[in-house]
C-alpha cells in the first residue's frame, strides 16, 4: 500500500457505513417472509442471516469487480466522487428504510456512483454498455424471473402436497424455509456485501493504494462481510413488517417457494457477476408465491409504491452525489461540509423514526401498510378484489364467514303463539 490519506479513510469508513444500512435496509429480502410465517422466531431469524451474509461475503468478487473495474472509468475518478456516490445512496436507504419500502440498496450505490462519476468527469465516465448489460436489465428481468418461478413452484409444491398430512406437511415446509432463507442470506452476502468491496476497491485504485485492475484485498472483504452481518442481525424490521404482511400473505408452502427462487436467481447472477438487486428479487419471487396459491392476492396498493421506489432510486440518489460532488469540490472543508449533512441528516431520519418504533417485539402485529388511519387495513385495490371475486375461498373459510354471517329475518307467522301468550 502506497499511501493512505485521510480523505481516503473517510471513503473507507463511510463505505462500510453504507454496507451497515445495506445490511438492515436488505434484512427482509432472506428473513420476512419467514418471520412473518413463523418457521423462525424474528431474533434468531436476524442472527441466523447475520452469520451467513458474512460467509457469503467470502465466496466471490465477481460483483465487486464489475463495481470496481466496469462501470465507471477508472481513471479521472477521485477519493471525493465515491465519498459522494456514498452520500447519495446512504440517504436514500434511509429515507426508505424510514417509510418500510424495500428498495434496491444496489440500485441507490449504482445511481450515486453515476450521478457523482457524471458531475465530476462528464457522461463518458460511465460505461454505457456495462450500465445496461449488467445493471438496468437484470433489474427489469430478475423480479419477473424470480415471481414467475416461485408462482410455478407454489403451484407445483400445492398440487404435490394435496393429499398429505396437513400438520406434518406445514413442519416439512417450515424446515424448508428454513433453509431456503439461509440460503437467501448466503446469496445476499454474496452478491450485496461485493458491491461494499468494490466501492472500497475502486476508492483504494483512485488514491493511489492499489495497482489498477486490483482484486479486493482481504481486510476489505473482512470489513465489508462484518459491516453488513452487523447492520443484518439489528434487523430492518420496518420493511420486514411490508416484505412478510404488507405484500401479501404467505403459507409456509409459499415462503419456501419464494425464497428458493429468489435464491436460484441471486447465486446466478452473482456467478455471471451481474449487480442484481435483490430487493428486486425477493420482492418477485414474494408477489409470485402470492398469486401461486389459489385464492392468493397481492397487495398492488402497497406493491405500487414499491414500484415508484424502485423506479426513482437510481436517479434520487444520482441527483444528491452529483450535488454531492459539487459541494466536495471546493476542497476539505467542502467535504466536511458534506460529512456533517450526512451525519446530521442520519440522525434526524433516526429520530423521525422513534415516533413510531418497530422492532422484534411488534414486527408481526397488526396492519403492516396503514393508509387510512391508526388501525385500518390498507384498502384491497382492484386486482386484488376481482382476483379474490372468482377464487375460491381457502378451506375453513366458507364455514368462518358462516358463523359470522347473521340468519336472514322473517316475516312473522300470524297464527304462531306469541311470546306473550306462551307466558
Amino acid at each position: 500500500m502506497e499511501s493512505f490519506s485521510l480523505i481516503l479513510a473517510i471513503v473507507v469508513v463511510t463505505a462500510l457505513a453504507f454496507d451497515f444500512t445495506n445490511g438492515f435496509h436488505d434484512t427482509a429480502n432472506a428473513m420476512a417472509t419467514t418471520i412473518s410465517t413463523g418457521a423462525l422466531k424474528p431474533k434468531v431469524a436476524v442472527a441466523m442471516s447475520a452469520v451467513l451474509n458474512l460467509v457469503g461475503a467470502f465466496l466471490s468478487v465477481e460483483v465487486a469487480n464489475t463495481i470496481s473495474k466496469g462501470l465507471v472509468d477508472e481513471t479521472g475518478i477521485r477519493p471525493e466522487v465515491i465519498f459522494a456516490a456514498l452520500v447519495g445512496a446512504i440517504l436514500w436507504n434511509l429515507l426508505t428504510w424510514l417509510v418500510g419500502l424495500p428498495s434496491s440498496s444496489s440500485h441507490a450505490l449504482m445511481g450515486g456512483l453515476i450521478g457523482a462519476a457524471v458531475a465530476s468527469a462528464g457522461i463518458g465516465a460511465v460505461n454505457g454498455d456495462v450500465l445496461v448489460t449488467k445493471v438496468l436489465l437484470p433489474a427489469i428481468a430478475a423480479p419477473i424471473v424470480a415471481g414467475l418461478a416461485a408462482m410455478l413452484a407454489s403451484r407445483m409444491t400445492y398440487s404435490l402436497g394435496r393429499k398429505a398430512d396437513g400438520k406434518a406437511a406445514a413442519k416439512g415446509y417450515r424446515a424448508g424455509q428454513i433453509a431456503s432463507a439461509g440460503l437467501v442470506s448466503l446469496a445476499h452476502g454474496t452478491n450485496d456485501a461485493q458491491k461494499t468491496m468494490g466501492i472500497i476497491t475502486l476508492a483504494l485504485i483512485a488514491g493511489g493504494s492499489l495497482a489498477p485492475d486490483s482484486d479486493p484485498p482481504v481486510w476489505v472483504i473482512l470489513g465489508a462481510g462484518l459491516a453488513i452481518a452487523l447492520g443484518t442481525y439489528l434487523g430492518g424490521w420496518r420493511i420486514i413488517r411490508t416484505m412478510g404482511k404488507g405484500l401479501t400473505d404467505l403459507q409456509p408452502q409459499q415462503g419456501f417457494a419464494a425464497q428458493t427462487s429468489a435464491a436460484t436467481v441471486i447465486l446466478a447472477s452473482s456467478h455471471l457477476g451481474f449487480s442484481l438487486s435483490t430487493t428486486h428479487s425477493v420482492s418477485g419471487a414474494v408477489m409470485g408465491a402470492g398469486l401461486g396459491r389459489k385464492g392468493g392476492v397481492v397487495r398492488w396498493s402497497t406493491a405500487t409504491r414499491m414500484f415508484i421506489a424502485w423506479g426513482l432510486t437510481l436517479p434520487a440518489a444520482a441527483l444528491v452525489a452529483a450535488l454531492a460532488e459539487w459541494v466536495c469540490r471546493a476542497g476539505d472543508w467542502g467535504t466536511a461540509l458534506v460529512a456533517v449533512f450526512l451525519i446530521a441528516s442520519s440522525f434526524a431520519i433516526w429520530r423521525i423514526s422513534r415516533r413510531e418504533v418497530v422492532d422484534h417485539t411488534n414486527v408481526v402485529d397488526g396492519d403492516p401498510v396503514d393508509t387510512e388511519g391508526p388501525g385500518q387495513p390498507e384498502p384491497a385495490g382492484v386486482v386484488t378484489t376481482a382476483m379474490a371475486a372468482v377464487s375460491p375461498p381457502p378451506t375453513g373459510v366458507t364455514e368462518e364467514l358462516a358463523a359470522t354471517v347473521p340468519a336472514p329475518a322473517t316475516t312473522p307467522d300470524p297464527k304462531a303463539p306469541s311470546a306473550a301468550t306462551t307466558v
